[in-house]
């Protein structure tokens, strides 16, 4: 089942209701004030990459589904120092002596997917 995001124009209430399609409305009721002057809130439905559906936790059927769900939720800037904090071994050097004739290689930095 979608989750459908909308905005009150009355009391600029946020709200989220959870349906079916079919039983999916323009302007349905808002819970705080009680009247019918909403709007979708695109802007909050386009932060998941399924557009203006997002997974439940029910529905979520991978690890990966639970990993995109949580890299949807994360600023660029939280996305920087998980990148950091999980690549930061790679500049480590290792302070035990290489046996004769044999030198270290820096290892090249690997294409940043963001």
């Amino acid at each position: 089942m979608p989750t459908y995001s909308y905005l009150c124009n009355n009391c600029n209430c946020g709200f989220e209701l959870f349906l079916y399609i079919k039983d999916y409305t323009e302007h349905p009721q808002c819970p705080q004030c009680n009247k019918n002057t909403t709007d979708r809130d695109y802007s909050i439905d386009m932060l998941t990459l399924n557009s203006s559906v997002k997974k439940s936790d029910t529905e979520l059927k991978t690890i990966g589904d639970l990993a995109n769900r949580n890299r949807d939720r994360m600023s660029d800037d939280e996305k920087n120092a998980l990148y950091i904090k999980h690549n930061s071994y790679k500049e480590e050097v290792s302070d035990k002596p290489l046996p004769k004739g044999m030198t270290r290689l820096k290892k090249q930095n690997k294409v940043k997917w963001t």
